[in-house]
């Protein structure tokens, strides 16, 4: 043969949390992505809100050097309240896209409250609430509120939601009792076992091997907007109380400590979440080159009395820190639990 025809294989195995990853036989080497500057960014502010919209309970998943944040966007409109769920992508946390909808502006429905976003079954799946508000001037969720999940496969385009049936199959519907802000997080001492933590009656637990039947395990103490991580050879909680960032600790998900005390940021400088600063959420970054952090979300309520506390007027903020400990954010270099600063004046607004 006078022409050589030499194939080249190459086999990507799809994984979520990772990133796609390629191997090819002489293919370049993948550079690493461009540091994110982190004294860039000169406000805690991603969204800013008002007397008509709001932006709360984040969620975030970090993928292809892209941020995905998904929140809450509440909207007064005369007498009614309405909640969806949108989102917006970023690849340097300063700049972010105009927040898109992904879910219907249905008051009897009002999906909110993303907890986060996992890889399973070889897709992506978000996990949701509803918090119905059918009558005039009501703006907290009735007792029909439920636990949901959405699917995809590129975290833009989602799937119909689906009902967690987090009290056991055996369980109707009705009797579940109201449940909101969902949190997924696998058990790292048994892969395949996944927990949901929710509110109800403080903090929730159920578990599933397929996200489609669970098991409830019983209740503990702890706030609303509930995140779970796996630090180093424990777990580490944040919880929403009445005010601030609550940590908790423990070795097996079942048993958690109050020593990680409570985290203000820099609200007593902050107009914007001076009423309250809740529903702190953390990607761990920690092994991404040119991040090295936890990056933390959460919002903050002005105390405006004019909406709802539901409402709130919330404002998406931004936070980081290495350790849980000493924590950063844009015109801070560094404060420790219970320590006073001074923020920079706010420069970037967003509506």
């Amino acid at each position: 043969m006078k022409a050589f025809l030499q194939i080249l294989f190459c086999v990507t195995r799809f994984a979520p949390i990772a990133g796609l990853v390629a191997s090819c036989q002489g293919a370049p080497k993948a550079e690493s992505p461009p540091p994110v500057d982190f004294g860039a960014i000169r406000s805690p502010i991603i969204f800013a809100g008002d007397e008509k919209w709001a932006y709360r309970d984040p969620a975030a998943v970090y993928h292809n050097e892209t941020f995905y944040l998904y929140f809450t966007v509440s909207e007064m409109d005369g007498q009614y309240f309405y909640n969806r769920i949108a989102m917006s992508t970023s690849r340097d946390l300063l700049h972010w896209s105009k927040p898109r909808f992904l879910t219907p502006r249905d008051r009897n429905l009002n999906y909110s409250s993303p907890g986060n976003v996992i890889g399973f079954g070889g897709r992506w799946a978000l996990c949701l609430q509803t918090y119905p508000t059918p009558e005039a001037g009501q703006s907290t969720g009735d007792a029909s509120s439920r636990l949901w999940i959405m699917r995809s496969d590129d975290l833009e385009n989602w799937s119909e939601p689906e009902l967690l049936r987090v009290k056991g199959p055996d369980v109707p519907v009705e009797a579940m009792g109201r449940m909101i802000d969902p949190y997924l997080i696998e058990d790292a001492a048994d892969p395949g076992k996944w927990w949901c933590f929710y509110k109800q009656n403080g903090v929730s637990m159920s578990w599933s091997r397929d996200l489609k039947t669970w098991t409830y395990v019983g209740k503990r103490r702890a706030g609303e907007n509930v995140t779970v991580l796996r630090v180093g050879d424990e777990y580490l909680m944040l919880h929403s109380p009445r005010n601030g960032v609550g940590v908790k600790r423990s070795k097996t998900l079942d048993d958690w400590s109050e020593d990680g005390g409570m985290v203000y940021l820099g609200q007593e400088n902050w107009p914007w979440a001076k009423e309250r600063l809740t529903a702190a959420t953390a990607l761990d970054l920690t092994k991404e080159p040119g991040i090295a952090r936890y990056v933390i979300f959460f919002h903050g309520e002005s105390q405006r009395k004019t909406v709802p506390g539901t409402h709130g007027c919330a404002s998406l903020g931004i936070a980081w820190t290495r350790d849980f400990k000493a924590w950063e954010w844009p015109g801070k270099l560094s404060q420790k639990s219970g320590e006073s600063t001074q923020e920079r004046k706010n420069e970037h607004q967003a509506h």
